[in-house]
């Protein structure tokens, strides 16, 4: 088993707690992060890119000139790709897909890989919980600064755990994210400098990330 340091809101160490050692301790590997977030990214391209080609431009329906006699090069249409508004040869069209096809076990090695590279530089660690009584921007200051995490920051948390005012505490605030397990992604995990996750959410993770 791996063990991370747990503390609550005030920033007091409780204990420290063990996680399952399968997804939080394993040996991180560096070219399945490296896939998973070339298929994240290349996942949220749109492919929205189109071009005319020469049958779409507007206009050229006759010859610009006869196609003999006047000493100029031979046209058919002023809409030809080399003409200035012509038709664009071999540009991008919607029928590229970007996707990458990345099977679930990878997928889930590269976020095990990607917690355990966390824990491996003691970048990770664990809250008791996200409970806050009110919704306040800078109580949520003082939590960051009470863990020591001012710079980009993850929360993990149970999605049927109390973290509405925490969530809505810290949404206004430039390089703070807070997830549910079921959402982690690599991508996240990595982008993160600090990664806190609430006692429930390691557990949870544990279960289903194996």
């Amino acid at each position: 088993m791996a063990n991370l340091k747990m503390f609550n809101l005030d920033g007091k160490e409780l204990e420290n707690i063990e996680v399952s050692a399968d997804v939080f301790g394993i040996t991180p590997n560096k070219q399945v992060l490296f896939d998973a977030v070339v298929a994240q990214q290349a996942a949220q391209r749109q492919g929205t890119h189109k071009v005319k080609n020469r049958s779409e431009v507007r206009g050229g329906g006759r010859k610009p000139w006869r196609q003999k006699g006047t000493g100029r090069a031979r046209q058919g249409s002023i809409r030809s790709p080399q003409w200035v508004g012509g038709g664009v040869v071999f540009g991008p069209t919607t029928a590229r897909n970007y996707k990458l096809h990345t099977n679930r076990k990878v997928r889930r090695l590269a976020i095990r890989s990607a917690l355990s590279d966390k824990v491996l530089n003691n970048k990770a660690m664990l809250v008791e919980n996200l409970e806050m009584q009110e919704i306040k921007t800078k109580r949520f200051i003082e939590v960051l600064n009470n863990l020591n995490v001012t710079n980009k920051t993850l929360f993990v948390i149970r999605a049927d755990e109390d973290y509405e005012n925490a969530y809505l505490s810290m949404k206004n605030l430039k390089g703070v994210v807070l997830l549910p397990v079921e959402s982690l992604n690599v991508f996240d995990i990595l982008n993160a400098e600090n990664l806190v996750m609430t006692q429930k959410a390691a557990e949870l993770a544990g279960e289903v990330l194996v």
